[in-house]
């Protein structure tokens, strides 16, 4: 039987071995469909299977792309989700971020198992971890890199932790899209580190939004007003001898083909709180403001936005983002319903119609796990444990298109459609820089000039 099966495969080995995959994000599934629809039968199985349940003690072994403080975070709440998971394989583009991150995990030392065979360092470190043998892969790069990562994994077989964004563009979210469609056909899963969504006491408040309980939402408003991580300083400059993509990679937060803007790479989960407001159903459109009023520097990111999203029956959604240091700060979802107002995410509580008398509050149970990274990852691998496949791919690429449609808006000062942004061929670098490459920093975006491509 074994040998029917692989005289039947032969074919298909053939064509893989003399057509390797194309890792290029703009590239999508379409003549390679029947192949991937085989490799749901024959492919990467999934973790546990047939007689294999919750009990099954397989070390799953875990490689981590982009070793930063996310990054790193992300290993610890993996490692402390399931105690028969070991770190087994890291890749980041500059070595002494892996070397901070073994320094945070000592006390999962016993199940850090990171020799220096398996550190890999430079922009296809990712490539290398895929092939160290791991059997989930936690991606944390900047999320310039996240289509590419994500396309390679699920091509290596892997499950899939993805922390957001899920992109930068639009050529980068279609391509997610596509992923999540070839993840679903191998029986892989996929992970997404939109955090709030697993907050307990969030998710009993949006539960109530949803749910029908406060009755119809007439608006949302949103904000994430903070201070920039990691800001270039004004006078500092490329060293001598170093590459554009090296200089621009070690301060990505200043480049939006690395970090999206700070709409995407950290308001974003403000902007996803508004799709999960309005029950993840498409917008029709945004108009938007923004632009740089206190950064001084080389790179190319708006240190503020303010954005209207227009939903289906007139509801209009807000949301205001800026980084400026010392000033007034806050991250507050105030949703305005028929029957109150729900205040997250702190205290998450619902206001009755004055604005003033509680209704409800979340009251923390001491036996249920609060801290949300940690709660993502606690119900991922038991997710996996027990043989359920988690793909929310299409939810994570909609909610990244999302903040990538009022980015846009602002950028251009033009009311943009969700319908034409999906037409927009937008792709802000090619997948193929290595780190010696020119590459000059693209322009400040100026309204009335700025063209979405």
């Amino acid at each position: 039987m074994a040998l029917i099966v692989w005289m039947a495969l032969l074919p298909f080995v053939l064509f893989v071995i003399m057509n390797p995959p194309d890792l290029n994000r703009r590239k999508f599934l379409g003549a390679t469909g029947a192949a991937g629809a085989t490799l749901a039968v024959v492919g990467f199985p999934s973790i546990m299977k047939g007689e294999e349940t919750t009990s099954n003690n397989k070390v799953l072994k875990i490689g981590l792309i982009g070793c930063g403080g996310r990054g790193t975070g992300a290993a610890s709440q993996a490692l402390s989700a399931d105690p028969n998971v070991k770190l087994w394989a890291m890749g980041d583009a500059f070595a002494p971020a892996i070397t901070n991150s073994l320094n945070s995990l000592t006390k999962f030392a016993d199940r850090v198992e990171v020799p220096e065979g398996r550190r890999f360092v430079g922009l296809d470190a990712f490539q290398k971890v895929l092939e160290s043998g791991v059997d989930v892969v936690l991606l944390a790069s900047p999320p310039g890199f996240r289509p590419q990562h994500l396309r390679a994994a699920v091509e290596a077989g892997k499950h899939i932790f993805a922390e957001k964004p899920m992109a930068v563009d639009v050529a980068g979210v279609k391509s997610v899209m596509e992923s999540a469609k070839l993840a679903k056909q191998k029986n892989l899963a996929i992970q997404h580190g939109f955090c709030w969504r697993y907050a307990p006491g969030v998710r009993e408040a949006y539960g109530k939004i949803t749910s029908g309980e406060l009755g119809k939402v007439y608006s949302v408003y949103g904000t994430y007003f903070g201070t920039p991580p990691k800001p270039l300083q004004p006078g500092m400059t490329k060293p001598e001898g170093m590459g554009d993509v090296e200089w621009q990679v070690k301060w990505w937060n200043n480049f939006e083909w690395l970090s999206g803007s700070p709409l995407l790479e950290q308001a974003i989960h403000s902007v996803d709180k508004i799709a999960w407001a309005m029950g993840d159903v498409a917008p029709i459109a945004a108009v938007a403001a923004g632009g740089i009023a206190m950064h001084s520097h080389d790179g190319n990111v708006y240190d503020h936005y303010n954005i209207t999203y227009e939903y289906p029956g007139g509801i209009l959604c807000h949301m205001g983002e800026r980084q400026f240091p010392g000033l007034f700060a806050e991250v507050v979802d105030r949703v305005y319903c028929e029957k109150g107002t729900v205040i997250c995410p702190d205290n998450p509580m619902v206001l009755g119609l004055d604005g003033k008398k509680r209704q409800w509050m979340y009251r923390p149970q001491a036996d249920v796990e609060q801290n949300m990274y940690q709660v993502c990852h606690n119900e991922f691998f038991a997710s996996l444990r027990k043989g359920e496949i988690v793909n929310s791919g299409e939810y994570m690429a909609n909610s990244t298109m999302l903040a990538i449609l009022g980015r846009e808006a602002a950028h251009t000062g033009l009311r943009i459609t969700w319908e034409d942004l999906w037409k927009a061929e937008q792709d802000k670098a090619p997948d193929t820089l290595k780190f010696a490459d020119e590459f000059p920093v693209a322009p400040v975006p100026v309204p009335g000039k700025y063209k979405l491509a």
